[in-house]
């Protein structure tokens, strides 16, 4: 059944496999999850869907995840939603952060690490 206090939150990764298991853990923790693996569909979804925290990964083809970043953060309404990248990239921190990202997790992503970050944006007002 869906409750008002079901917060949204979007993933975007060019990977199915990253996707389901996000999906499952995300939602296991009371989340509504939306995922999306073609990044050039994001923002569209972004408006569709109103999330309140984004999860993206940062290499992706085509649009890469700072590109993306850097759109949305262009937009007004979306200046402030908070984005949590996850890379596997040696550098991925300072690129999500010049990018606009508001947190950072590397991958292999620890669960109970992107959980409790995620918990944390999400609390603040």
């Amino acid at each position: 059944m869906m409750t008002i206090e079901n917060r949204k939150i979007m993933v975007c990764d060019d990977d199915q496999g990253i996707l389901d298991v996000l999906q499952m853990l995300l939602e296991s923790e009371g989340y509504d999850v939306y995922t999306e693996i073609n990044s050039t569909n994001l923002i569209k979804e972004i408006k569709t869907q109103l999330p309140d925290l984004l999860l993206l990964d940062l290499w992706m083809p085509v649009l890469s995840g700072d590109q993306v970043l850097k759109a949305i953060r262009a937009t007004q309404e979306f200046k402030t939603l908070p984005v949590i990248v996850l890379s596997a990239s040696v550098d991925g921190s300072s690129i999500a952060s010049n990018a606009g990202a508001t947190d950072f997790v590397p991958k292999p992503f620890d669960m109970d690490d992107l959980i409790a970050k995620i918990k944390e944006l999400l609390r603040r007002p």
